[in-house]
Parts: C-alpha cells; structure tokens; sequence
C-alpha cells in the first residue's frame, strides 16, 4: 500500500464508526423499531420487521460503495451481519447476510455471498451461546474490555464471553481481510500490507459492532427503569390506598359499638353500610374512578356518620352535572369528609354541616371543595391561611394521605388547598385536570399516574447515558 492508500484506509474506517453512530442513533428513534428491538421474543413477521428497519438504510450503504468511487466506508455490512446473528439468531443473519450481498454481488463481488453466510453461522452460534447481558454489555472500548478481563482473570481465571466475541470479531475480520487480499475482484474488504493499518483494521470492526450494542442498550436500560419506576408509583398507590382502610375501618368499628346496645337497629343499619364499604374496598380498585362512584362510595360513609351524630350533622351537595362523568383517585373524598368530621364538627357542642361542591372551572378543571362549618384549626396549629400546591401538610392520616396521593398521580397538574378559620369553619379546595371516564382518557389518566415516577427515572437514565458517553 502506498501512503496515500494508508490515508484512505484510516479515514475510511474513522467514518465506518461514525456510520455505525449515526444508522444506529437515527434507528432508535423510531418508536416501532424500538419495540421490536425490546421484544425478549419475536414472532417471524416481527423479526422480518427487524430486519427490514436494519438492512434497508445498510444495504443502501453498500450500493452507495459499489458506485461511488472511494466511498467505501458506507459498507458496513460485514459488521452488521454480526450484529444480526448475536441478536436474532443464524437463520435470520443468514437471511440479513444475502440481502446485504445483493449489490455487491450484482457488482461480480461472489465471494460477499458465502462469506456473509459464514459469518452470520458464527456469529449467530455465539448468540445463542452467550446470555442477553453478556451481549448487550459487550463495550466498543475494547482497550477498557482488555484491561477489564486481565485485571479479573489476575485474581480468578474464568472465560469471559465478551472478550470471546472481541477475538471472534478481530479473528473473523483478519480472515476476511487475507481472503479479499488474494481476490480482490471477487470480494471487498480493507487490507493492508502494513501491519499497523491492518491492526487498526481488524481493531475497528469489533468497535463499529460494539457502538449500536451500546446505543440500544442504554435505551434497553431506560425501558427497564421506566418499567420499575411503574412498578414503583402502582406499589405506592396501593401502599397510600391500604393505608386509609384501617384506619377508616377503626373509626367507624368505635361508632359501631357504641350502638350496639342502646340502638341496635341502628347498629344493624350501620353494619349494612360497612359491609357496603368494605365489598368496595376488597375489591381490585382502580387508581381512578368516575366521580359517581366516588360519590356513592362517600354516600355509605356519610350516613354512618348522619346515624352517629344524628341531627347534629348535616350534609349539603352542590354537585354539578357535567362532573359526574369526570375521573377522579378512588378514595379522594371519605378522608377530607372524615377529617371535616372528626376536626371540625366533632369538637363543637351544636354539630354542624358538611358540604361538597363540585364544578367544571373556566381553565376546564375540576374543582371539589369539602366545606365544614366547624371550630376550624386553632390559630398555634396552622399554617398559611391558604396554600396552593402540594405542600400543606394538612391534620390527620387522610389529609396527608390525600395530599400524597394527589403527588403522585397527577405532579403539578393538581393543586391542593386549604383555607381554615378559627371557629368558623375549615375548607379544602381540590383542583386536577378533567379526565372523562372514556376508555382513551383513562389510558391518558394511567399516562398522568406514572408521568411523576417517571421524571426521576427520565433524569437518571440521562446521567447514565452521559456517563456512557464518557466512558
């Protein structure tokens, strides 16, 4: 080789890697090419659509290279067919292997044809030999893999697959590389005569195959975070649903026994109501609910209530038509009524009224506002008069647990408020988007419920992926 042929060579193959970056960056942004790059299994018609998302922009590269003079670096298609064989097997590499030989073989390049197939065996027989996390990890900084794999075997020799695929890989490009040398006319592939180039030769292919490993695998990694950060937010939800039934349990068991002797009808009135709640309550709840469910669940508690206290409670409704319809958290109203109950009527001598409005804002939010006209909360135990957001700690177990709950499902789409007045009462505002009880609005509904989980989740995996890039 002439010094001008070196040139070509290491510029060649400086610009194979940046078309590795490239195909496979622009590969993943397509949502569809995604998920079937995720599936743990494919159908036949699946992989065929792997296939095509891969070999239509590659086997393009390689018609560029047989017409257009020294642009060889578009021809990545010895890499590609092994990266085909390590992700979806022999047979469909095999396939992958022919159609990225068509243009070359068109070209009178013959030889392309049975090497592809070869390399495609290989590499497809490695695939199935090594576990998914021994291929998706496999690193396209090979001098990083080789100090790795000395460090650990000094202290406990083991055969480490990755380092097993990075000789495959350099094995399987030198022989190509001798094989093109003898038949230059029947098969394409850069060589060299010196020893250096050809180094840097059969050094680059494991990297140009490393680089989309490394690519979809950090996108493999957000999948598996934001599916844990799912996981997450439905074990929360459950955990701050559970945690209002004992304690609503309890309270109502007290109300219960202090009937059972002098009103026993009454009690038996009472058991009939819990028995309603608690079916409610066993059974599978969603995390949201139309709000006349929630108004029918609330309905149970409250004449509890109306039995226990008796004329001293009033409930009063304002509750607007249009809201009926509206999806709202399950178990949202009970604990502010409950709060109301116990915080503000139950310590005032004469009793008082509850009440709920409900209402479609301007802005189109729904507004519910549970209203008592109790002693309020005493001036050393408040806060702000009025705090909007998520921030008010509230009084008792339910308040709390509704604050938290409202956090989670919908972030800063909600607000929470809370305006208290020593003796004349105590009200709490509640505002969250409108969510009708269609079935694309409950799938949006479910797209809120997770969309605070998984910001944390979007924020690591960016470090990571940044991490990634400088590693």
């Amino acid at each position: 080789m002439t010094q001008v042929d070196s040139k070509l060579i290491l510029i060649t193959l400086l610009v194979e890697l940046g078309v590795a970056a490239a195909v496979s960056s622009s590969l993943v942004r397509s949502s569809t090419f995604k998920r079937l790059l995720l599936l743990k299994e494919r159908t036949g018609r699946q992989t065929a659509g792997f296939l095509a998302w891969i070999l239509v922009p590659l086997t393009l590269g390689v018609w560029v290279r047989v017409t257009v003079p020294n642009f060889l670096a578009a021809d990545i298609s010895f890499e590609t067919t092994i990266l085909l064989g390590i992700l979806v097997g022999p047979i469909a590499a095999m396939l992958g292997g022919v159609a990225l030989a068509v243009p070359a073989v068109l070209h009178h390049e013959y030889w392309v044809l049975p090497v592809n197939l070869a390399v495609a065996a290989i590499a497809g027989a490695f695939g199935r030999f090594a576990s998914d996390e021994e291929v998706w990890s496999f690193s396209p900084m090979i001098d990083l893999s080789i100090y790795h794999w000395v460090t650990r075997n000094l202290r406990r020799p083991h055969l480490d697959r990755q380092i097993l695929l990075l000789l495959l890989i350099t094995a399987m490009q030198f022989g190509t590389s001798m094989l093109a040398r003898f038949y230059p006319k029947y098969l394409f592939e850069l060589h060299s005569d010196d020893w250096w180039i050809e180094l840097a030769i059969c050094a680059t292919a494991p990297i140009v195959v490393g680089i989309p490993l490394k690519i979809w695998n950090a996108i493999r990694i957000q999948q598996k975070l934001e599916e844990q950060g799912r996981l997450l937010l439905e074990a929360r939800l459950d955990a701050l649903q559970r945690q209002i039934n004992p304690h609503f349990l309890f309270n109502t068991l007290n109300s219960i026994t202090s009937l059972v002797r002098s009103e026993p009808e009454l009690a038996r009135e009472m058991i009939v109501k819990l028995a309603n709640i608690l079916r409610v309550l066993l059974k599978d709840r969603e995390a949201f609910v139309p709000f006349r469910d929630e108004l029918a669940f609330t309905d149970d508690y409250l004449d509890i209530e109306v039995v226990r206290f008796g004329h001293k409670l009033k409930v009063v409704k304002e509750i607007a038509e249009e809201t009926l319809s509206v999806v709202v958290p399950g178990m949202l109203l009970q604990p502010l009524i409950e709060n109301s109950i116990k915080h503000g009527l139950e310590p005032r001598i004469s009793g008082g009224t509850v009440t709920l409005r409900s209402k479609i804002t301007e802005e189109g939010r729904l507004l519910i506002e549970v209203e008592d006209d109790g002693v309020g909360i005493a001036a050393e135990r408040d806060e702000p008069a009025a705090v909007s957001g998520l921030v008010r700690p509230g009084t008792g177990i339910g308040m709390r647990n509704v604050r938290e709950r409202m956090a989670v499902l919908y972030g800063d789409l909600a607000a929470v408020e809370m305006e208290s007045r020593p003796g004349r009462g105590t009200k709490v505002t509640l505002l969250m988007p409108v969510l009708e009880s269609g079935a694309e609005n409950w799938t949006q509904a479910a797209a809120d419920a997770a969309k605070g989980a998984l910001g944390a989740a979007s924020h690591f995996v960016e470090d990571s992926l940044r991490a990634m890039g400088r590693s």
